[in-house]
């Protein structure tokens, strides 16, 4: 989740509690919450640990490339007083199937511009779809991967179980650092071969996010551990596959992240863009109804699959993940929630003798 341009505010006693909006609907000042925190405590501040505990499937040959992971017998859910998740064992019998558990550090509020510290509900769907291709499909071993907005990072953090490269991408040291501590606590999971980076982008910037030779992080008098190298770009540039959860919610935000994603979609090799969104109603007085308005603002830049392409643009489609198990426990993945498959389609290349 991309946080919007801007520092943390401090958080009242008794928070404002309702998720992000589209634009309008909330200031920077008022507090959101996830519904994936419903029912904890809002007013306590600072972060927390949540385990989110994925069930393996029966393949136990990719499990071996993965090396010695943390496992869990079969677990449920429970809230300590303080609002924090935990893991309790079951009373029946122990599954003989056994899981993953993630430990991720997150708030249960945030100022609008400081969402990318919660977990929501489109993150734990896109985990869910990225486990089960991981699982199914051998295309994706060994795959350089770019999570644009990446939150908490739990979505790269499960490609980076069988992933050669993850780039964990987001605006804001409080997020990045956030992130960067979640990334290592499940350190032990991850495939030993893989590389994960964490590195700031701002959607409002430029791409590459260097000016010149000038502000290559070997030039910086003081590079932050998420300051991109020359090396980064261009690994980066080798990515087949990125990822986006719950960025859609600013429309402002939505036009700085379809031109960033010209910017890295429009060069070999293709690439694939896997975004979900969940759709956020609101009623407005322009219109006298209950409308998405920032969903239909994403839809401007999608051409469907099917249409006669004119010009350079996005083309995509929805996947259907109807038929996906619920690997990640304890959620409800809600009626709103749309996976799309997202691809960057030029009509005409230029030709050089």
């Amino acid at each position: 989740m991309e946080s919007v341009h801007g520092s943390s505010t401090s958080r009242p006693p008794a928070p404002v509690i309702q998720p992000p909006q589209e634009d309008g609907a909330c200031t920077d000042e008022e507090q959101v919450m996830s519904e994936i925190h419903l029912g904890c405590p809002p007013n306590v501040p600072g972060p927390r640990i949540s385990c989110f505990t994925v069930a393996l499937p029966p393949r136990d040959e990719w499990v071996s490339h993965c090396g010695d992971v943390n496992t869990t017998s079969d677990v449920s859910y429970a809230m300590d007083e303080d609002g924090d998740l935990i893991l309790v064992r079951r009373n029946e019998s122990p599954s003989p199937n056994h899981s993953l558990v993630f430990r991720v550090q997150h708030n249960v509020t945030s100022t609008l511009p400081m969402v990318g510290l919660q977990v929501w509900r489109a993150e734990l769907v896109l985990a869910d779809f990225v486990y089960h291709q991981m699982t199914n499909s051998s295309n994706w071993d060994g795959i350089v991967a770019v999570e644009l907005g990446c939150g908490t990072g739990l979505v790269g953090m499960i490609l980076a179980i069988g992933a050669n490269t993850v780039f964990l991408t987001d605006h804001g040291e409080e997020v990045l650092g956030n992130c960067a501590q979640s990334v290592h606590l499940n350190s032990g999971i991850f495939n030993p071969e893989s590389s994960i980076r964490i590195r700031e982008l701002d959607w409002r910037g430029s791409w590459p996010p260097l000016d010149g030779q000038s502000k290559l992080s070997s030039d910086i008098i003081h590079p932050t551990p998420y300051t991109w190298s020359s090396a980064d770009i261009k690994d980066l540039e080798k990515a087949s596959m990125l990822f986006a959860a719950d960025v859609i919610y600013s429309d402002d935000l939505t036009d700085a992240f379809f031109s960033l994603l010209e910017s890295i979609m429009s060069t070999d090799p293709e690439k694939v863009l896997y975004l979900a969104l969940e759709k956020r109603y609101n009623f407005t007085m322009d219109d006298l109804d209950v409308v998405a308005n920032g969903y239909s603002h994403f839809l401007s830049f999608i051409q469907h699959e099917q249409s006669q392409q004119e010009q350079d643009g996005f083309i995509g489609k929805l996947v259907n993940f109807v038929d996906i198990p619920h690997y990640l426990r304890g959620y409800d993945r809600g009626k709103d929630v749309e996976i799309w498959e997202i691809r960057y389609m030029k009509t005409h290349r230029s030709i050089t003798s």
